[in-house]
């Protein structure tokens, strides 16, 4: 499998936005320890890793929204190179450090973004990046490659048609 990204920072925070950007972290099945959720729906087993792409932070910087660090639009993972158009519920990642996700869902943007941009939610609405399951646990850390597990696609889950 080749990769079809990396992962370019990790993030965890106290609650809340921002996240801050740690060299590494370990990963259970509810999360990144030391990553923290103010609204109890922000967390569990299936929102345990939310992912988010550079490409889509250089958008909305584009669209005028201040992003100064990774963690700001509380991703735990900022990643390069996926694509997440490609990507569905149901499939696997695979990270080189061993960590294995499986995207749960689409990530809601929320409310609390607003302090960053009045224009938030509605400015995430197509580039708000996924909500991943762990299934492998272990330690995640920048720079990690990540590939997509196409063994068995049978787990797809198609998104609406429009």
């Amino acid at each position: 499998m080749n990769p079809i990204g990396t992962v370019l920072a990790v993030c965890t925070g106290s609650g809340g936005i921002p996240k801050v950007s740690v060299d590494k972290a370990q990963i259970g099945h509810l999360g990144l320890m030391g990553d923290r959720h103010t609204i109890p729906e922000h967390g569990g087993s299936d929102r345990a890793v939310c992912l988010f792409a550079k490409e889509d932070y250089a958008r909305l910087i584009a669209a005028g929204v201040p992003a100064d660090a990774p963690g700001t639009y509380g991703e735990n993972l900022l990643t390069e190179g996926l694509d997440y158009k490609a990507l569905r519920p149901g499939d696997h990642l695979l990270l080189s450090g061993g960590v294995q996700l499986e995207i749960f869902d689409i990530r809601e943007p929320c409310v609390t973004l607003q302090q960053l941009d009045p224009r938030f939610p509605d400015l995430l609405i197509g580039r708000s990046g996924f909500l991943c399951r762990v299934l492998q646990e272990g330690i995640i850390a920048a720079g990690e490659e990540i590939r997509l597990d196409t063994s068995d696609t049978g787990r797809r889950v198609p998104l609406s048609q429009g």
